[in-house]
């Protein structure tokens, strides 16, 4: 009988070959789920497995009395999934309506829509999850594509912005599948107030300038983190989330600016420019003696929050003119060549010069003298020279010194270096050494030529005789604390270096008190039964390589009381248009504005005069230089 076409050698081999199969996957099934087990399951943990940045808020800036100049504002987005909700949780969904303030039937629709009909135009899409909690989709929803041509809904936002206190409330309700993130917004309250002081945080959250950049370091905060799963979109599944650490707030940095003070500057400010139309203008308030700065404003500025919106040509308004820009000091200048004869004993503020020459010898050579405004029908004393502001008087103390003494004293006082202005790009100015000094430069820079500054460092030569001869560190940090207001590191004075005896600065002080004096330069800046100590400084400015007879670089520099100084306030005015063409005078631009700016100082720090029978000086008529 025929055994028929299939063999029992072919049955057997084929069994064979069926049985190595299986052995071969079981094999593998067991070297997956015993000896790779270990190895592989890492994987699909790490694939599973999404740690989510929860991003720390920024500390505070605060003034010195604890307004709030720069804040972090926290933003919950609400949203969710609607394939995460359970049946169990529809008896929530008034009050989450009620909390969000949204119709209910607005929120019963949001919650129900699980998909949408994909547009037909569009192939497959798919939307990423958030990895950083201050991030969300785009639009309103994240969406996959499904077969059906379906578009499944994995997040569909509830709310832009929710309260902390209304999100804490929506936790409470527990509903599964409505879920926020946290992100944080900086803000500055006051607009643009201490612009060029305070500084920005910009869009990618990075600190661009001011004491945003310069204390990042304490305020940035440490950011936290939270473990959940993802799907194989990579998007969170925010049900699963499991492990969290909770980020850290930076520290709250308090500064010396005062904000009551650092309006009153910037509304003179304003009143400047509505009255004289300057390019610029720059005007610092400091403590004498601990070279605190109380308020420094700028003219151009800008609002913090919206730097995003400032123009190409614009965005030179960031920048802080007290310390970036240079000009030629002017007369201010003149109290170095004064300090520095009256310190080294050459002269004393009774000993007397001719100021009618045009020329004198100078080591062998004549060396011309710079025009005064006004002839002078006697000699004058040093105390004249600096109340009339002597460009030939001040000449010749710069003579008595010697051009080796004389830049001495002007590096002393801190002209030609940086002042140590802790952050925003400061230049340290120009001040050529004596080698390479022209003949008659002994004669232009003892009088304020040859020689240019920034506002900045001029403020700090005036306040050097304000604190009793010594040169001083700005500084605007005073206290750094942490969350419960622990103070972390406190500021101090900083002394940069001694530069004249306090006999020496006491004399300055009292000279400087016949510039607000019906004889002086400035006698719009006295003020009744005060005693107001100061310089005018009126320069020209340097247009094509040539000096202009039209442009004019107006200050005013001062303290008071002489006696006892409470504050240091500099006004400088670059380029004013004084009605009728006329010279745009220290005196007239910003002497007043000083005056505007101290009375005000007089009320709101309580300063009281300094009452010396016979010696008060009044405001009276009159104005020059």
């Amino acid at each position: 009988m025929s055994k028929g076409f299939a063999s029992n050698y072919r049955i057997v081999l084929l069994g064979v070959g069926v049985v190595a199969c299986f052995g071969c996957i079981a094999v593998r099934l067991l070297d997956l789920h015993v000896f790779e087990r270990e190895r592989l399951m890492g994987y699909v943990d790490r694939a599973r497995r999404q740690i989510t940045v929860e991003p720390a808020k920024r500390g505070d800036i605060l003034d010195d009395k604890g307004d709030r100049l720069a804040t972090s504002r926290s933003l919950i987005v609400l949203g969710v999934d609607p394939q995460a909700l359970l049946k169990a949780d529809e008896s929530k969904w008034p009050e989450l309506a009620k909390l969000l303030n949204l119709p209910q039937s607005e929120i019963q629709r949001i919650l129900t829509t699980k998909s949408r009909t994909a547009p037909s135009a569009k192939p497959v899409a798919v939307q990423l999850s958030v990895t950083a909690a201050s991030e969300a989709p785009d639009d309103s929803t994240a969406e996959e594509t499904l077969p059906s041509g379906e578009k499944l809904i994995r997040w569909a936002k509830l709310s832009d912005t929710v309260e902390e206190s209304t999100y804490d409330q929506i936790r409470r309700l527990n509903i599964k599948g409505v879920y926020g993130n946290r992100t944080y917004t900086r803000a500055y309250p006051h607009n643009q107030l201490a612009a060029h002081l305070i500084g920005f945080v910009n869009k990618a959250g990075e600190p661009a300038a001011g004491l945003e950049a310069f204390a990042d370091f304490y305020l940035r905060g440490q950011d936290g983190w939270r473990e959940s799963e993802k799907d194989g979109l990579r998007r969170e599944l925010a049900q699963f989330r499991n492990r969290e650490v909770s980020p850290t707030a930076g520290y709250t940095v308090r500064l010396s600016i005062d904000a009551a003070i650092q309006h009153i500057v910037e509304q003179e400010i304003d009143e400047i420019v509505k009255k004289f139309n300057p390019a610029k203008v720059t005007v610092i308030v400091t403590e004498p003696h601990s070279g605190f700065v109380l308020a420094l404003g700028n003219y151009p500025t800008f609002n913090l929050n919206e730097y995003n919106e400032l123009s190409k040509e614009a965005m030179g308004t960031m920048r802080n003119l007290a310390i970036t820009d240079i000009l030629d000091p002017g007369s201010t200048f003149k109290i170095v060549a004064a300090a520095g004869a009256l310190n080294d004993k050459l002269v004393t503020p009774e000993s007397r010069f001719d100021c009618s020459i045009d020329s004198i010898e100078y080591k062998g050579k004549p060396r011309r003298f710079m025009k005064d405004d006004h002839r002078f029908d006697h000699p004058l004393t040093v105390s004249e020279i600096i109340s009339h502001s002597s460009n030939v008087g001040a000449a010749q103390l710069g003579m008595k010194l010697g051009e080796e003494t004389l830049y001495r004293y002007a590096r002393a006082f801190g002209f030609g270096e940086k002042s140590g202005f802790p952050f925003g790009g400061e230049v340290s100015g120009f001040l050529n050494p004596v080698e390479k000094w022209s003949g008659v430069d002994i004669t232009r820079i003892s009088a304020g030529y040859s020689v240019s500054a920034t506002p900045m460092q001029i403020h700090y030569a005036m306040a050097t005789i304000a604190s009793g001869g010594a040169l001083m560190r700005p500084q605007v940090i005073r206290q750094v604390a942490d969350n419960n207001g622990e103070a972390v590191y406190s500021f101090t004075g900083s002394v940069r270096r001694q530069v004249l005896s306090t006999k020496t600065a006491e004399q300055m002080a009292r000279m400087l008190e016949g510039v607000a004096s019906k004889e002086g330069t400035a006698p719009m800046a006295a003020i009744p039964s005060f005693e107001i100590a100061g310089k005018t400084g009126t320069a020209q400015k340097l247009i094509n390589g040539q000096y202009s007879d039209r442009n004019h670089v107006g200050s005013f520099v001062g303290f008071f009381p002489a006696s006892r100084p409470r504050v240091v306030i500099s006004v400088i005015v670059d380029d004013a248009k004084v009605p009728n063409g006329r010279i745009a005078y220290g005196s007239t631009v910003a002497a007043p504005s000083f005056k505007h700016i101290a009375e005000q100082l007089i009320q709101y720090l309580d300063i009281k005069p300094v009452i010396v029978p016979g010696r008060n000086l009044l405001v009276m008529e009159g104005s020059h230089r």
